[in-house]
């Protein structure tokens, strides 16, 4: 596939593969973008990003809606790309592109609900006779960063927002899954948003990234991915809006009153769904020690179930990771888990990108694959004494996007939700929900800003205060 820039499909003087991670088999190709290729596609966006404000909240809508139609015609095909570029299973993309196709209907929703505010200006002293309100209006270019785990409802979840609120949008897509983007800006030409209002470079975010958050013209950064990577946009970005989507380590908390069968499920679903690559896996589990063993024993035959293979086969149900390295990693964190006296209950084998579903139990918080973020289909099994160390633990970290307890008493629940730091809180659920009107974001080196439709415009747009100074 081509990138888009400059209100046109162009090729690169260098093109990079697109494979499978299943089976290395090269899916297409895609230019090689360099900072030259950015400096372009702003200039052109900057004359985008001024025809966008001037359109109408309902012209933007109806762009919104009608691409939400072709993504409902087009399901299938965006599902096969996911699973063929991401690895996950086809059922999982091909829910991701319904939920790709929700969240861009939902900013059509949002688009015509850009509301302004009276100010009580009189309610002040001196402020007789003033009459003051607010304008939202659009912060001009956004540049939407994406990750490889989500590579069509990241994006939906960045560029749906941006066009609602008026703005132009410039993507960088993660290298080892750019078609989904490419296909989504077809979707968006197609369904009528200006070509001088987006573009979607490929390549290397070293130089690509680099580039456009470097660039005062870009007003607006929202980016998803790892903490060291938010990091340096950070510091690179200057003055400018920045949302900050980043990793986790996600507690789940499993008491002695819990629904012990509800809990396994959930975490079998939430610890492995994508091979673990979600930035909201269950990937420690706390439990207390009168139901350890017996959780242990109702989850240990439902990750075993769990069939690894070709993505596309109808009766696999946890695909490759995206990278061999990525697969190494686990294995290596697995192993020094083990090495220093973790127990191996089931897994633990890798087959190139395939990394078996892995429980460990005994697992000390101070091991990796509890303190840092493991990105992979394990899970780390934790024994506390009470809810005090379970939440202490919980807590024990730098990250807070995720949480989630599994307990019948109300009291409880309510105590993990007032004191566990994290963005989002599930009671008697896993940690891997989300639905896409809510607000998601996370505390701590979890992130910065919220997403969902509703809340990533108000992150998109600037704030304008009028006062009316009248003579009565």
């Amino acid at each position: 596939m081509r990138m888009f820039l400059c209100g046109e499909w162009r090729e690169g003087a260098a093109t990079i593969p697109v494979t499978n991670p299943y089976n290395g088999a090269v899916i297409d190709t895609v230019p090689l973008g360099t900072a030259a290729d950015v400096d372009r596609a702003l200039a052109t966006l900057v004359s985008g990003a001024a025809r966008m404000r001037r359109m109408s909240a309902y012209e933007r809508s109806q762009i919104l809606r009608k691409a939400a139609k072709l993504m409902l015609e087009r399901e299938a095909d965006l599902g096969r790309t996911i699973s063929l570029e991401e690895g996950k299973i086809l059922a999982e993309g091909v829910f991701e592109a319904s939920r790709a196709r929700e969240t861009i209907d939902v900013s059509a929703d949002e688009a015509k609900r850009l509301e302004s505010e009276v100010v009580p200006l009189d309610a002040a002293p001196g402020s007789q006779g003033k009459f003051g309100f607010t304008l939202r209006v659009p912060c001009g270019i956004v540049a939407a960063i994406t990750p490889f785990n989500f590579p069509l409802n990241l994006v939906a979840h960045k560029v749906g927002p941006a066009i609602a609120a008026g703005n132009a949008v410039i993507i960088k897509p993660a290298s080892d899954t750019p078609l989904s983007a490419l296909k989504l800006v077809e979707i968006l030409l197609e369904a009528g948003l200006p070509p001088d209002a987006i573009a979607c470079l490929t390549g290397p975010g070293a130089e690509i990234g680099n580039a456009i958050c470097a660039d005062r013209r870009v007003r607006k950064i929202s980016f998803t991915g790892s903490y060291e990577v938010g990091d340096a946009i950070c510091r690179l970005a200057g003055v400018k809006k920045v949302t900050m989507e980043l990793g986790s380590n996600s507690p789940v908390i499993i008491l002695d009153d819990a629904d012990l069968e509800k809990a396994a499920a959930m975490v079998a679903v939430s610890g492995f769904s994508n091979a673990g690559q979600v930035c909201i896996s269950a990937q420690r589990i706390l439990t207390t020690p009168a139901i350890h063993a017996n959780f242990l024993d109702a989850l240990t035959p439902r990750v075993q179930a769990l069939a690894t293979g070709d993505p596309l086969a109808a009766g696999t149900k946890m695909g490759p990771m995206v990278r061999e390295r990525d697969a190494v990693r686990v294995e290596h964190w697995v192993r020094e888990a083990v090495a220093a006296g973790a127990q191996l209950v089931t897994g633990g084998q890798r087959r190139g990108t395939i990394y078996e579903p892995t429980i460990l139990s005994d697992v000390l918080p101070s091991m990796r694959v509890s303190c840092d973020e493991l990105f992979g289909p394990a899970v780390a099994v934790t024994r506390v004494a009470d809810l005090d160390e379970a939440i202490h633990l919980a807590n024990s970290t730098n990250y807070g996007l995720s949480a989630s307890i599994f307990t019948r008493d109300i009291e409880r629940a309510m105590r993990f939700a007032r004191e566990v730091d994290s963005g989002n809180l599930h009671i008697n659920w896993g940690t891997q929900w989300r639905a896409d009107l809510m607000p998601y974001g996370g505390l701590k080196d979890s992130g910065l800003g919220k997403e969902g439709p509703k809340y990533a415009i108000r992150e998109m747009t600037d704030e304008k205060m009028v006062v009316f100074h009248l003579n009565s």
